[in-house]
Protein backbone atom coordinates (compact mmCIF):
# COMPACT_ATOMS: atom_id res chain seq x y z
CA UNK A 1 0.00 0.00 0.00
CA UNK A 2 1.22 3.52 -0.99
CA UNK A 3 0.42 6.75 -0.06
CA UNK A 4 1.06 10.65 -0.02
CA UNK A 5 1.61 13.82 1.68
CA UNK A 6 -0.95 16.41 2.09
CA UNK A 7 -0.59 19.70 3.97
CA UNK A 8 1.79 17.44 6.38
CA UNK A 9 -0.67 14.98 6.71
CA UNK A 10 -0.06 11.66 5.36
CA UNK A 11 -2.89 10.15 3.18
CA UNK A 12 -3.26 6.87 2.29
CA UNK A 13 -4.98 5.75 -1.52
CA UNK A 14 -8.22 6.43 -0.14
CA UNK A 15 -7.29 9.96 1.01
CA UNK A 16 -7.82 8.83 4.74
CA UNK A 17 -5.07 10.14 6.78
CA UNK A 18 -3.17 7.53 7.86
CA UNK A 19 -2.65 6.15 11.46
CA UNK A 20 -0.25 7.17 13.42
CA UNK A 21 2.00 4.54 14.79
CA UNK A 22 0.76 2.57 17.67
CA UNK A 23 3.30 3.43 20.63
CA UNK A 24 2.04 0.65 22.25
CA UNK A 25 2.18 -2.07 19.20
CA UNK A 26 5.90 -3.52 20.53
CA UNK A 27 4.30 -4.10 23.74
CA UNK A 28 0.72 -5.69 22.28
CA UNK A 29 2.81 -8.08 19.25
CA UNK A 30 5.38 -9.16 21.80
CA UNK A 31 4.61 -12.67 22.97
CA UNK A 32 3.09 -13.43 26.45
CA UNK A 33 4.84 -13.61 29.21
CA UNK A 34 4.95 -17.36 30.90
CA UNK A 35 2.40 -17.65 33.78
CA UNK A 36 3.47 -17.33 36.85
CA UNK A 37 3.94 -21.07 38.55
CA UNK A 38 1.57 -21.89 40.99
CA UNK A 39 2.83 -21.45 44.81
CA UNK A 40 3.63 -25.01 46.18
CA UNK A 41 0.70 -26.32 48.25
CA UNK A 42 1.23 -28.09 51.47
CA UNK A 43 0.79 -31.71 51.85
CA UNK A 44 -2.46 -33.21 51.86
CA UNK A 45 -3.34 -35.86 54.71
CA UNK A 46 -3.83 -38.78 53.61
CA UNK A 47 -6.92 -39.41 55.46
CA UNK A 48 -9.99 -36.67 55.37
CA UNK A 49 -11.24 -35.99 58.96
CA UNK A 50 -15.10 -36.48 58.97
CA UNK A 51 -17.82 -33.64 58.84
CA UNK A 52 -19.00 -32.98 62.09
CA UNK A 53 -22.17 -34.79 63.45
CA UNK A 54 -25.33 -32.47 62.71
CA UNK A 55 -26.95 -31.42 65.35
CA UNK A 56 -30.46 -33.62 65.79
CA UNK A 57 -32.20 -34.14 68.70
CA UNK A 58 -33.20 -38.20 68.93
CA UNK A 59 -35.38 -39.37 71.73
CA UNK A 60 -33.65 -40.11 74.54
CA UNK A 61 -35.01 -42.87 78.01
CA UNK A 62 -35.60 -40.46 81.11
CA UNK A 63 -33.75 -41.54 83.57
CA UNK A 64 -34.74 -40.55 87.78
CA UNK A 65 -32.17 -40.91 90.23
CA UNK A 66 -32.81 -44.49 90.99
CA UNK A 67 -31.89 -45.50 87.52
CA UNK A 68 -28.87 -46.50 86.23
CA UNK A 69 -27.14 -44.28 83.86
CA UNK A 70 -27.68 -44.28 79.70
CA UNK A 71 -25.09 -46.20 77.82
CA UNK A 72 -23.86 -44.18 74.54
CA UNK A 73 -22.84 -45.56 71.02
CA UNK A 74 -22.14 -43.46 67.71
CA UNK A 75 -23.87 -44.66 64.90
CA UNK A 76 -23.17 -43.25 61.93
CA UNK A 77 -23.31 -39.28 62.76
CA UNK A 78 -25.14 -39.71 65.47
CA UNK A 79 -24.95 -40.39 69.09
CA UNK A 80 -27.45 -42.15 70.40
CA UNK A 81 -28.19 -43.07 74.13
CA UNK A 82 -30.44 -46.02 75.07
CA UNK A 83 -31.67 -47.75 78.29
CA UNK A 84 -29.92 -51.31 78.69
CA UNK A 85 -31.58 -54.49 80.65
CA UNK A 86 -30.48 -57.08 81.41
CA UNK A 87 -32.80 -60.27 81.91
CA UNK A 88 -32.97 -64.41 81.19
CA UNK A 89 -33.62 -64.01 77.44
CA UNK A 90 -31.35 -65.73 75.35
CA UNK A 91 -31.01 -62.95 72.66
CA UNK A 92 -30.70 -59.19 72.31
CA UNK A 93 -33.77 -57.27 71.65
CA UNK A 94 -34.69 -54.15 70.65
CA UNK A 95 -37.41 -51.65 71.69
CA UNK A 96 -37.77 -48.35 70.36
CA UNK A 97 -40.96 -45.71 72.19
CA UNK A 98 -41.37 -42.15 71.62
CA UNK A 99 -38.60 -42.12 74.79
CA UNK A 100 -35.78 -43.72 72.65
CA UNK A 101 -33.88 -47.22 72.58
CA UNK A 102 -34.41 -49.85 75.03
CA UNK A 103 -32.69 -52.92 75.04
CA UNK A 104 -32.42 -55.89 76.91
CA UNK A 105 -29.62 -58.55 76.78
CA UNK A 106 -29.08 -61.72 78.15
CA UNK A 107 -27.07 -61.22 81.82
CA UNK A 108 -23.88 -63.02 80.57
CA UNK A 109 -23.62 -60.85 76.86
CA UNK A 110 -20.43 -58.67 77.00
CA UNK A 111 -20.93 -54.92 76.01
CA UNK A 112 -18.98 -54.99 72.94
CA UNK A 113 -21.51 -57.58 71.74
CA UNK A 114 -24.22 -56.01 72.92
CA UNK A 115 -22.47 -52.73 70.58
CA UNK A 116 -22.20 -54.83 67.66
CA UNK A 117 -25.91 -55.83 68.10
CA UNK A 118 -26.83 -52.77 68.03
CA UNK A 119 -24.58 -51.59 65.06
CA UNK A 120 -26.03 -54.39 63.11
CA UNK A 121 -29.53 -52.90 63.33
CA UNK A 122 -28.25 -48.96 63.20
CA UNK A 123 -30.53 -48.35 59.96
CA UNK A 124 -33.62 -50.07 61.27
CA UNK A 125 -32.60 -48.19 65.19
CA UNK A 126 -32.18 -44.75 63.20
CA UNK A 127 -35.14 -44.91 60.97
CA UNK A 128 -37.29 -45.83 64.08
CA UNK A 129 -35.69 -42.91 66.35
CA UNK A 130 -36.32 -39.97 63.60
CA UNK A 131 -39.84 -41.47 63.10
CA UNK A 132 -40.73 -40.97 66.73
CA UNK A 133 -38.93 -37.84 66.89
CA UNK A 134 -41.19 -36.14 64.01
CA UNK A 135 -43.89 -37.09 66.10
CA UNK A 136 -42.73 -35.42 69.10
CA UNK A 137 -42.02 -32.35 67.25
CA UNK A 138 -45.41 -32.48 65.81
CA UNK A 139 -46.99 -32.83 69.40
CA UNK A 140 -45.03 -30.19 70.73
CA UNK A 141 -46.70 -27.78 67.76
CA UNK A 142 -49.93 -28.77 68.59
CA UNK A 143 -52.38 -25.43 70.29
CA UNK A 144 -52.50 -26.13 73.65
CA UNK A 145 -55.59 -25.90 75.71
CA UNK A 146 -57.20 -22.67 77.05
CA UNK A 147 -57.63 -22.84 80.59
CA UNK A 148 -61.12 -21.18 80.74
CA UNK A 149 -64.91 -22.06 81.59
CA UNK A 150 -66.31 -24.36 79.31
CA UNK A 151 -63.01 -25.82 77.89
CA UNK A 152 -63.02 -29.88 77.08
CA UNK A 153 -60.66 -32.07 78.64
CA UNK A 154 -60.59 -36.16 77.10
CA UNK A 155 -61.49 -38.61 79.37
CA UNK A 156 -61.76 -42.25 78.58
CA UNK A 157 -62.30 -41.82 75.30
CA UNK A 158 -64.80 -38.62 75.59
CA UNK A 159 -65.00 -35.24 76.81
CA UNK A 160 -65.39 -33.38 80.55
CA UNK A 161 -66.37 -29.99 80.40
CA UNK A 162 -64.21 -27.73 82.91
CA UNK A 163 -66.34 -25.52 84.86
CA UNK A 164 -64.57 -22.14 86.97
CA UNK A 165 -66.66 -21.31 89.69
CA UNK A 166 -65.73 -18.69 91.81
CA UNK A 167 -65.73 -20.09 95.37
CA UNK A 168 -64.39 -18.72 98.80
CA UNK A 169 -62.30 -22.26 99.29
CA UNK A 170 -60.71 -24.18 96.20
CA UNK A 171 -62.28 -27.42 95.23
CA UNK A 172 -62.28 -29.96 92.26
CA UNK A 173 -65.10 -32.36 92.17
CA UNK A 174 -66.33 -33.99 89.18
CA UNK A 175 -70.22 -33.94 87.92
CA UNK A 176 -70.57 -37.74 86.27
CA UNK A 177 -74.88 -36.55 85.61
CA UNK A 178 -73.59 -34.31 83.83
CA UNK A 179 -70.05 -34.55 83.18
CA UNK A 180 -68.58 -31.82 84.28
CA UNK A 181 -64.98 -31.20 86.38
CA UNK A 182 -66.06 -28.29 89.05
CA UNK A 183 -63.06 -26.10 90.11
CA UNK A 184 -63.48 -23.39 92.52
CA UNK A 185 -61.57 -20.49 92.08
CA UNK A 186 -60.73 -18.33 94.94
CA UNK A 187 -58.99 -15.02 94.40
CA UNK A 188 -56.21 -14.66 93.11
CA UNK A 189 -55.74 -18.46 91.82
CA UNK A 190 -53.16 -18.51 88.73
CA UNK A 191 -53.83 -20.53 85.74
CA UNK A 192 -51.12 -22.81 86.93
CA UNK A 193 -52.68 -23.54 90.35
CA UNK A 194 -55.82 -24.64 88.09
CA UNK A 195 -54.23 -26.71 86.16
CA UNK A 196 -52.17 -28.43 89.02
CA UNK A 197 -55.52 -29.09 90.85
CA UNK A 198 -56.75 -30.70 87.52
CA UNK A 199 -53.79 -32.78 86.80
CA UNK A 200 -54.12 -34.16 90.25
CA UNK A 201 -57.68 -34.78 89.77
CA UNK A 202 -56.61 -37.15 86.92
CA UNK A 203 -53.89 -38.82 88.64
CA UNK A 204 -56.39 -39.80 91.42
CA UNK A 205 -58.47 -41.03 88.74
CA UNK A 206 -56.04 -43.01 86.78
CA UNK A 207 -54.91 -44.61 89.96
CA UNK A 208 -58.30 -45.30 90.97
CA UNK A 209 -59.07 -47.25 87.35
CA UNK A 210 -55.60 -48.81 87.04
CA UNK A 211 -56.22 -51.01 90.40
CA UNK A 212 -59.44 -51.72 89.63
CA UNK A 213 -58.77 -53.04 86.20
CA UNK A 214 -55.71 -54.73 87.82
CA UNK A 215 -57.50 -56.39 90.06
CA UNK A 216 -60.26 -57.78 87.48
CA UNK A 217 -57.59 -59.32 85.04
CA UNK A 218 -54.98 -60.61 87.68
CA UNK A 219 -56.92 -63.26 88.39
CA UNK A 220 -58.10 -64.35 85.00
CA UNK A 221 -54.32 -64.57 84.25
CA UNK A 222 -53.56 -65.99 87.02
CA UNK A 223 -50.54 -63.64 88.32
CA UNK A 224 -50.30 -61.53 91.64
CA UNK A 225 -48.55 -57.62 91.26
CA UNK A 226 -46.89 -56.43 94.44
CA UNK A 227 -46.69 -52.69 93.54
CA UNK A 228 -48.37 -49.63 90.90
CA UNK A 229 -46.91 -46.63 90.67
CA UNK A 230 -47.84 -44.21 88.32
CA UNK A 231 -45.70 -42.43 85.43
CA UNK A 232 -45.62 -39.59 83.10
CA UNK A 233 -42.87 -41.03 80.10
CA UNK A 234 -43.89 -39.70 76.71
CA UNK A 235 -46.20 -42.55 75.15
CA UNK A 236 -44.58 -45.57 76.83
CA UNK A 237 -47.64 -46.49 78.51
CA UNK A 238 -46.18 -49.46 81.05
CA UNK A 239 -43.69 -51.47 82.33
CA UNK A 240 -43.06 -54.48 84.67
CA UNK A 241 -40.67 -55.99 86.59
CA UNK A 242 -40.01 -59.72 87.67
CA UNK A 243 -40.92 -58.98 90.87
CA UNK A 244 -44.43 -58.11 90.09
CA UNK A 245 -43.85 -53.76 90.11
CA UNK A 246 -45.88 -52.37 87.59
CA UNK A 247 -46.01 -48.39 86.14
CA UNK A 248 -48.84 -47.53 84.07
CA UNK A 249 -48.92 -43.80 82.06
CA UNK A 250 -51.73 -41.90 84.14
CA UNK A 251 -52.37 -40.26 80.71
CA UNK A 252 -54.12 -43.35 79.76
CA UNK A 253 -57.19 -41.86 81.24
CA UNK A 254 -58.11 -39.68 78.79
CA UNK A 255 -58.68 -42.70 76.00
CA UNK A 256 -61.38 -45.32 76.22
CA UNK A 257 -61.37 -48.01 78.81
CA UNK A 258 -60.40 -51.00 76.06
CA UNK A 259 -57.04 -49.12 75.21
CA UNK A 260 -56.84 -48.60 78.74
CA UNK A 261 -57.45 -52.52 79.52
CA UNK A 262 -55.26 -53.36 77.03
CA UNK A 263 -51.81 -51.93 78.68
CA UNK A 264 -53.02 -53.07 82.07
CA UNK A 265 -53.04 -56.91 80.36
CA UNK A 266 -49.98 -56.66 78.29
CA UNK A 267 -48.24 -55.68 81.82
CA UNK A 268 -49.88 -58.69 83.87
CA UNK A 269 -48.94 -60.86 81.37
CA UNK A 270 -45.19 -59.93 81.43
CA UNK A 271 -45.38 -61.85 84.90
CA UNK A 272 -46.37 -64.88 83.15
CA UNK A 273 -43.66 -64.34 80.13
CA UNK A 274 -41.19 -61.53 80.30
CA UNK A 275 -40.84 -61.13 76.97
CA UNK A 276 -42.79 -60.75 73.38
CA UNK A 277 -42.27 -63.85 71.88
CA UNK A 278 -45.20 -65.84 71.01
CA UNK A 279 -45.82 -67.42 73.68
CA UNK A 280 -46.93 -64.03 75.55
CA UNK A 281 -49.03 -63.15 73.37
CA UNK A 282 -50.80 -66.15 73.84
CA UNK A 283 -51.18 -64.80 77.15
CA UNK A 284 -52.26 -61.20 76.52
CA UNK A 285 -54.69 -62.88 73.66
CA UNK A 286 -56.44 -65.21 76.13
CA UNK A 287 -58.28 -62.77 77.93
CA UNK A 288 -58.00 -59.38 75.44
CA UNK A 289 -58.54 -61.01 72.30
CA UNK A 290 -57.94 -57.99 70.11
CA UNK A 291 -54.82 -57.09 71.10
CA UNK A 292 -53.44 -56.01 67.64
CA UNK A 293 -56.56 -53.69 66.99
CA UNK A 294 -55.99 -51.59 70.76
CA UNK A 295 -52.34 -51.32 69.89
CA UNK A 296 -52.80 -49.92 66.62
CA UNK A 297 -55.75 -47.23 68.02
CA UNK A 298 -53.32 -46.30 70.92
CA UNK A 299 -51.17 -45.37 68.97
CA UNK A 300 -53.22 -43.17 66.48
CA UNK A 301 -54.99 -41.58 69.12
CA UNK A 302 -51.74 -40.92 70.78
CA UNK A 303 -51.18 -38.52 67.94
CA UNK A 304 -54.42 -36.46 68.30
CA UNK A 305 -54.68 -35.73 72.05
CA UNK A 306 -54.67 -32.40 72.87
CA UNK A 307 -51.88 -30.95 74.74
CA UNK A 308 -52.75 -30.34 78.28
CA UNK A 309 -49.76 -30.60 80.24
CA UNK A 310 -45.81 -30.53 79.86
CA UNK A 311 -45.45 -33.30 82.57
Amino acid sequence: MTSSTVNGAQLDLFGQAASAPDPFHRVLDAPPAPAAKPLPQPPQPLFKAPPAPPRINLPSPPRTPDDPPLRRIVLGHYAVDYELKRSARRSIGFMIDDDGLHVTAPRRAILPDIDNAIRAKQRWILTKLHERGERRAKRAERAPLVWEDGARLPYLGGEITLRLQPAPRSHCMFDAGTRELNVGVTAGLSEWQIKERVKLWFHAEAKRLFVERLDFYAPQLGVQYSALTLSSAGTRWGSCTIGGSIRLNWRLVHYALPLLDYVVVHELAHLREMNHSPRFWAVVGSVFADYDGARRELRRRSHEMPVLFTQ
